[in-house]
């Protein structure tokens, strides 16, 4: 079994399509104004956005996208005009993130791994 893609919500597709194409999402589907689908430029994973008239209560949706560069990454993204919620830093489950959040308030994790992100020192033995 392989992921697919994560569909999120939002109130502004337009302006949620140009958040993530800011990120360095590569758009391959664009059927505003109700749907766009988006490629990771690493990997296989896409992400979809549809429109909705209501977000969803509750805590909302946190998407992580890795970059072995987070550093300069968040540096670019800043130049951008992108603004963070938290700068890069180390966290104690061994991952270094930066946070920010999305037109529609999702929360969006850049973060680097390495061999961490699936296999910590905690995992369970296969």
């Amino acid at each position: 079994m392989n992921l697919n893609q994560v569909t999120i919500p939002s109130l502004d597709l337009e302006k949620a399509t140009e958040f993530y194409k800011t990120l360095g999402l590569q758009l391959i589907v664009d059927a505003l104004p109700r749907y766009v689908r988006f490629e990771c430029p690493d990997g296989d994973s896409t992400l979809s956005i549809h429109l909705v008239e209501t977000l969803p209560n509750g805590n909302g949706i946190t998407i992580y996208f890795e970059d072995d560069n987070l550093d300069t990454l968040v540096t670019q993204l800043k130049s951008k005009g992108l603004v963070f919620i938290s700068a890069p830093e180390d966290k104690r489950w061994l991952w270094r993130e930066a946070h920010l959040l999305d037109p529609d308030g999702n929360t969006i994790i850049l973060y680097y791994a390495g061999k961490n992100r699936k296999n910590p020192p905690w995992r369970i033995p296969k």
